[in-house]
Parts: C-alpha cells; structure tokens; sequence
C-alpha cells in the first residue's frame, strides 16, 4: 500500500491485478470528512456515474452482469434510488471498484474510475491527483523495473 499527498490529504493507492486502484474514501475527505459515505453514495446513484461505471465494466470486464446494470440505470436519478458500492459490485460482478473493510478500509476505485470521481469532487483536486499517480508510476518503474508492486487489494 502507497499514498500521495494531494492538497495536503493522504491519498491511498493500493495495486490489483496490476492495476492502480485509488482510494476514494481519502478523495472524498478532501470534500468533507465527516461525511465520506455520504458523498460516495450520493456520486454513485447520479444517473452518469451509472452510465460511466457501466460501460467501463463493459469495457474491461467480461464477467459483468448487464441485466443488474440496466436495472439500476433505469432507476438512476429517481429520488427513491439509493445504491452503495457494495451493491453495485455485489449485483453486477463489478470489478472497478473495491471495499474494503478494517484498518486500511475505504472504497478503492480503478484509477480511470477515481479520476472521474474526484472530478465530480473538486476538478483541482483529480489534476493535481493524475500528476502524483503518475509520478509514483514513474518512480516505481525506475526502483522496481516493473510497473506495479505486488501487494493486492483484498475485497
């Protein structure tokens, strides 16, 4: 597990599938920290999250369920449609998004997925965000010679 500092918040980055997965339980603090949940909840039930996720699924998951992703499309932006992160990878076989629970929990986010909702938080904060990730990207390829490390995040 690594983090950057982005507008003086700790931001964790854990790797899957060799894949950079984002906390985005630590971008949400930078909006409000008392209310993180709050906020994940509220980005997930917007009727373009849904669209965004769901066709990132379709993208780079073969195992997606696309009939629970239409379900909740349809409902998206009604006032009664409520969805957690654990439904939506629950219901639909999601794989770009993780949560976690325990000491280094939160809800984790493949970084095409944390980009887009850090930019739904403060669009500083997801251009500051890709400029770190990526420098540790760098760096990490320098040290290691590979692209990742090899610690896995655990759903």
């Amino acid at each position: 597990m690594t983090s950057i500092k982005v507008l003086d918040k700790e931001v964790a980055i854990c790797v899957q599938n060799e894949e950079d997965y984002i906390c985005i339980t630590d971008i949400a603090r930078y909006k409000d920290s008392d209310r993180t949940d709050d906020l994940i909840r509220n980005w997930i039930r917007n009727r373009n999250t849904i669209e965004f996720l769901g066709i990132w699924e379709q993208l780079n998951n073969p195992n997606f369920n696309p009939v629970e992703f239409d379900g909740f499309r349809k409902q998206a932006g009604l006032n009664s449609f409520t969805l957690t992160p654990k439904q939506w990878i629950k219901q639909t076989g999601a794989i770009g998004l993780v949560s976690k629970a325990g000491r280094y929990g939160g809800t984790y986010a493949h970084k095409d997925i944390a980009f887009e909702f850090a930019s739904w938080i403060s669009v500083e904060f997801k251009l500051l965000s890709d400029k770190r990730i990526s420098a540790a990207q760098r760096r990490r390829k320098k040290t290691t010679g590979l692209g990742h490390q090899t610690q896995p995040v655990k759903n």
